[in-house]
């Protein structure tokens, strides 16, 4: 669906966002993950035709991002983190946007709405930050494009609506869509996303499917500090590392340690996953 190549973009020439990266994206609920600056929002605006690369290139379903094609554009939808919401009654909000989306299910909408506790007779700049939130989602998903940008879609919302968020997105999907979620609260998202990209100056360390990487790496709970490990933390039941799975053990992964373990262990997992990125 998507496919990055040699793409290389910066903001100022002495500091790159991204050099000759290179890699695709599939179906599947990609979780996009980095610390603060590293360039996933820079790389959903690519993705999305907001943003041009400045060297190589970045095609989405066939089409390169940056010439903003309608037929590109209409099989897309990007919600960022932030947005003005006009003073529109939602009703009105969906009546007037969906025009350019023919997947678009006001069944579904709904649903979703329902779901998020929502009144659908208000205005959109009337709500708070977190419904203002809950709204866009429940648009953003009931458009039912092959591919769907979220740029940290769970911050300002509660629990009980983050619970909604996670079941939503899991009904919504199938083999057809691709779900990029950029997020910091990786908790939020732990059983849901699937692949898994991290992205660290200037590159992608890594883009690899959950089992793929509990087939490289070994999550475990100890009594005891074990040694040779790539990461380890102490917890109130023992210790959680993170190792090489050298004999194939099964093993529960663990996102946030997973983060911490490939950003202080660049090359080694680079070799351990075999990299070409």
């Amino acid at each position: 669906m998507i496919k990055i190549n040699d793409l290389g973009f910066y903001y100022y020439k002495k500091r790159p966002v991204f050099e000759k990266v290179s890699f695709e994206m599939q179906n599947g609920i990609y979780g996009l993950l980095g610390e603060n600056g590293v360039g996933k929002t820079t790389l959903l605006h690519i993705i999305s035709g907001l943003t041009f690369p400045k060297t190589g290139s970045c095609n989405v379903l066939g089409y390169e991002s940056s010439l903003r094609n309608p037929d590109m554009l209409k099989q897309l939808f990007f919600l960022p983190e932030e947005f003005a919401a006009p003073a529109l009654y939602i009703k009105d909000f969906v009546k007037y946007n969906t025009a350019f989306y023919s997947n678009f299910s006001e069944e579904q909408f709904n649903s979703y709405m329902s779901d998020f506790q929502v009144d659908k007779d208000r205005k959109m700049n009337e709500l708070s930050y977190g419904q203002k939130k809950k709204v866009m989602i429940a648009y953003a998903l009931a458009l039912n494009t092959p591919i769907t940008l979220l740029d940290e879609p769970t911050n300002g919302l509660d629990i009980p609506s983050k619970s909604q968020f996670r079941k939503i997105i899991a009904s919504v999907f199938d083999d057809e869509r691709c779900i990029i979620i950029s997020t910091h609260q990786v908790r939020d998202l732990e059983n849901l996303i699937d692949p898994i990209i991290i992205l660290d100056r200037n590159q992608v360390l890594l883009n690899n499917s959950v089992e793929e990487i509990t087939k490289k790496l070994l999550f475990s709970y100890t009594s005891h500090q074990p040694e040779d490990t790539l990461y380890c933390e102490q917890t109130m039941q023992g210790y959680f590392s993170v190792s090489p799975n050298e004999y194939g053990e099964e093993s529960i992964l663990n996102i946030e340690a997973l983060f911490n373990t490939v950003v202080n262990n660049r090359q080694k997992i680079k070799e351990l996953f075999n990299s070409n990125l």
